[in-house]
């Protein structure tokens, strides 16, 4: 996907809001009519298939009041680059300018507490979204909330989808038949929470339903499937037929493998991936993933519109627990009627381009 500077040019949408949405508005904020209230929208980088779809799905709820409202409302969703130094300064800006609320998707969330700090000091609410505080951050404030999902649950999901088809088809699976299945793992970030719960969650899994594990190498691809194409050409040259199993911390990544695969005309198809983006599903259809791990973005941005209504008119927040909601998951995973073995069409992977 190419990338979008989001902090250049913000997709910024004025819209009228409703009556059944922000109704509350002049009592609780001191808004007058015909001002506008400003609710700013902060990703940790504008080419994440997830995020962005996450982003346009909150958008679009804003969006659906419109024809109901007769208060202006203006939404920014900003990309920070992946620097946490620049999501502060677009935070400041926002807080200067008078914004109401905040939702946050951290560069760094060790990061949390100087943002925290600003938005406190100017009694505006946040909201941080798909990468959780340290709990000690969340803990400095009662308008402090976050959104997501449970990340050592995605990984388990993810590792139950490997671990079904080592059962449904352990031919397909252990393809050197020694009783373990060779993996290669493609973590998201450096020592990012998420990345380092998705991957122990997943080898737990496969683990717990009994199945032998061996990790021949792993990579970080940053969540981008670009680099998750670049690491697929590394591992296949070093380690060829011995791969079993590509477990990939998104789907962005693992459809970078499916890139790669694609582009040697390799019969691979073993990879697993989280995220459920519409992309990975459509590999998953196709046969070329085993599964994916899908969180519900759509109720993520259900739970966060919800949110940012209620704190702006007062109300209480629902379906959260102790400042926390969590989305919902399922897993979608590939339908096992192809008997055919996968693996690696003959050829030297010795000559292989490098």
């Amino acid at each position: 996907m190419k990338r979008r500077n989001w902090a250049i040019v913000a997709l910024a949408a004025v819209i009228a809001a409703g009556a059944a949405g922000f109704a509350a508005y002049d009592a609780d904020t001191g808004t007058q009519e015909g001002q506008t209230l400003k609710i700013g929208l902060f990703a940790y980088r504008g080419d994440d298939t997830f995020i962005s779809n996450l982003n346009n799905s909150f958008r679009d709820l804003v969006n659906a009041s419109e024809k109901e409202q007769s208060k202006n409302i203006y939404l920014s969703i900003q990309e920070a680059g992946m620097s946490q130094a620049t999501q502060n300064s677009q935070i400041e800006r926002a807080i200067a300018l008078g914004y109401k609320i905040l939702c946050v998707n951290l560069v760094d969330r060790t990061s949390a507490a100087y943002v925290i700090d600003q938005a406190m000091e100017a009694d505006v609410p946040i909201i941080f979204y798909n990468r959780e505080p340290v709990q000690a951050d969340m803990r400095k404030w009662d308008k402090v909330f976050y959104v997501g999902t449970d990340a050592t649950m995605n990984g388990v999901l993810e590792g139950r989808i490997a671990a079904n088809a080592c059962k449904a088809s352990p031919e397909s699976m252990d393809l050197n038949n020694d009783g373990i299945i060779q993996y290669i793992m493609i973590e998201g970030e450096f020592r990012h929470q998420d990345a380092i719960l998705r991957t122990e969650g997943s080898i737990q899994a496969m683990q717990e339903a009994g199945i032998a594990v061996e990790k021949l190498d792993g990579g970080v691809a940053n969540w981008e499937r670009s680099q998750g194409a670049a690491l697929a050409k590394e591992f296949f040259a070093k380690y060829g037929s011995q791969i079993e199993l590509f477990i990939c911390n998104n789907d962005d990544m693992a459809l970078g493998v499916i890139d790669y695969v694609d582009s040697e005309n390799l019969n691979f198809t073993n990879i697993v991936g989280i995220d459920g983006t519409p992309q990975g599903l459509d590999a998953v259809a196709k046969g070329k993933m085993l599964g994916t791990v899908v969180i519900d973005y759509e109720t993520q941005a259900q739970l966060m519109y919800d949110l940012v209504r209620r704190q702006l008119s007062g109300e209480a927040p629902e379906d959260f627990e102790d400042r926390y909601a969590r989305a919902p998951m399922r897993v979608v995973e590939r339908e096992r009627r192809v008997a055919a073995k996968p693996g690696l069409p003959e050829r030297s992977f010795e000559n292989m381009e490098k």
